[in-house]
């Protein structure tokens, strides 16, 4: 029996600095929320059909608030697909967004080296902007987020 043929994408999100300095309604970075995006935009740009066929495998493995970073889930068949939506998602909920491409894998292991790596250069970088402002509990989430990468698995 052959197992499905995944490809695992780290994706970092660009939120709109602009945004989010005004402080009125701060976006979340979820996996609902990224989720939402993608499929409305799957659904915008190749309709139904492309929705439906790339729901089988499609899904957020992994999103971490704190530094942007998310692995997405797709079908070999499929990916290609996925990657141009999410490159055409130009918001989340009424915030402006840019995704990125850190890398594209065949397997779990590979993807999660490179979010882990990726986390841990970005949350380095976010402690020297934050400065004496950095909280235990952002420490604690962070934290946390590393273990999620850590036992990412199919």
């Amino acid at each position: 029996m052959v197992g499905f043929k995944n490809r695992y994408m780290v994706m970092e999100v660009f939120l709109d600095p602009n945004k989010e300095n005004l402080g009125d309604d701060p976006i979340v970075v979820t996996q609902f929320n990224i989720s939402k995006a993608i499929k409305d935009s799957i659904l915008v740009n190749f309709g139904e059909c492309g929705l439906a066929s790339s729901l089988g495998s499609f899904q957020v493995k992994y999103v971490n608030p704190i530094t942007k970073l998310c692995v997405i889930r797709a079908s070999r068949e499929d990916y290609q697909k996925i990657w141009s939506a999410i490159s055409l998602v130009r918001s989340i909920g009424s915030c402006p967004v840019l995704f990125n491409l850190l890398d594209l894998s065949g397997s779990i292991r590979a993807c999660k080296n490179t979010a882990l790596k990726c986390d841990e250069l970005k949350f380095e970088q976010y402690k020297l902007m934050v400065g004496a402002r950095l909280s235990a509990d952002v420490t604690q989430h962070m934290q946390n987020c590393l273990e999620k990468i850590k036992i990412l698995e199919h």
